[in-house]
């Protein structure tokens, strides 16, 4: 990816936001628009266009991604009520910031389809 993305720029601090978790292969934050009453998004510092654009090797990395989500929705009392996790793939998938991203959603009863 030539050109940064929101989250590389929030990543490099060049861009305010609520980081809710970091380590050295990623990073939460607070979603600036929930859509539930916790919505966390789970941002791999490695700046991989999505879930359609990973590659062998990344393995490691996606399984990392869900263990935060895991240790975010305990850390916020969601596992014992449920909560979701969503990946967005693409313009037709909804993404809408090209960086693979996940987002944790919880404390309310989730629909389907999702709204």
């Amino acid at each position: 990816m030539a050109d940064k993305t929101l989250f590389t720029k929030i990543i490099d601090l060049e861009i305010p936001a609520k980081f809710v978790y970091q380590d050295e292969l990623c990073i939460a934050i607070e979603d600036i628009d929930p859509k539930a009453p916790i919505h966390n998004l789970i941002i791999p510092r490695k700046p991989v266009a999505g879930i359609q654009a990973v590659e062998a090797g990344d393995e490691a990395l996606l399984g990392h991604l869900l263990m935060v989500a895991h240790q975010l929705a305990e850390k916020h009392g969601l596992t014992a009520n449920g909560f979701r996790v969503v990946i967005n793939a693409g313009d037709q998938g909804g993404q809408s910031v090209p960086h693979l991203h996940l987002h944790l959603l919880g404390g309310r009863r989730m629909g389907w389809p999702p709204g």
